[in-house]
């Protein structure tokens, strides 16, 4: 079995008792960085063998993960903080583990970007994690383009030399939008710093970080009737039933509601026939 699991992402006491049981227990530990999971493993006095797996290396060291877990060998996956594969290395393997019909599972814990989310005080119903910005302007232009009009919050990684970088892209992209800069989360000196991208935002340029930017806001559709709004979605070149449709799912109705405003529509002659 290879047991991927989540570490702390800062403070050292929030792991569960299962990951320290699986730790302990699995024939190999494969790691994003050695020296720093010996931390953790010397805090719990676990003794079990540590191999590297990260990403430098993770195309040539799956292999060899392979065998072990087809010999039989339990083996548990860990990053430096957080949930392994999520801005961190274990796609390939968990790829290569998939095509080999081999067994995983997930032990649940930390993930950085979802205690941002909460710690921003953004909607939190709906969210997409970006991680890292590219390095190269160009790749970054592109990277962020498909995410500018989504309403959902939007989450990035950033690193202590680029956070202020990072922020000023990010206004450039996306505007004066709501952000939640966080900083060392869980530890002694966890800060939140809230306010609207293209402020002068007082962030200490120490630790990692977690940029958690509002999503695209959304056109208010309260302050008008279903027959404006199918209006206005037909004037704006919506085909009928189509702008039926998202009239409906917009204004969260029944489409028949909309649909018998439509009807009415067309016989008073202000909507024509398809």
């Amino acid at each position: 079995m290879l047991y991927i699991v989540a570490t702390p992402i800062g403070n050292l006491d929030e792991i569960s008792r299962r990951a320290l049981d699986v730790l302990g227990s699995v024939d190999v530990i494969a790691a994003e960085d050695t020296r720093h999971t010996a931390v953790l493993l010397n805090r719990y006095e676990i003794k079990t063998r540590v191999i590297a797996h990260h990403k430098f290396n993770e195309r040539t060291s799956a292999p060899g993960i392979i065998e072990l877990l087809e010999s039989g060998k339990d083996v548990a996956l860990v990053s430096d903080a957080g949930m392994p594969t999520v801005s961190d290395p274990g796609h390939i393997l968990i790829d290569e583990v998939i095509k080999r019909g081999l067994d995983f599972t997930v032990v649940s814990g930390a993930c950085a970007a979802i205690d941002a989310l909460v710690l921003s005080g953004l909607d939190t119903r709906s969210f997409t994690v970006l991680g890292f910005l590219p390095e190269k302007a160009t790749d970054r232009k592109k990277f962020v383009a498909p995410y500018k009009a989504v309403p959902s919050s939007l989450v990035f990684y950033s690193a202590v030399h680029d956070i202020k970088k990072d922020l000023r892209f990010l206004y450039e992209e996306f505007g004066a939008r709501r952000v939640a800069v966080c900083r060392e989360m869980t530890k002694l000196y966890e800060t939140v710093t809230r306010g609207v991208l293209g402020d002068d935002l007082d962030v200490t340029e120490k630790g990692e970080f977690v940029i958690v930017i509002a999503g695209a806001a959304q056109p208010d559709f309260s302050s008008l009737t279903v027959e404006e709004h199918l209006l206005s979605a037909v004037a704006a070149g919506e085909v009928l039933r189509d702008a039926i449709k998202s009239v409906a799912a917009e204004r969260h109705v029944a489409k028949s509601e909309v649909y018998a405003v439509a009807v009415k529509l067309k016989a008073d002659g202000r909507l024509k026939d398809e």
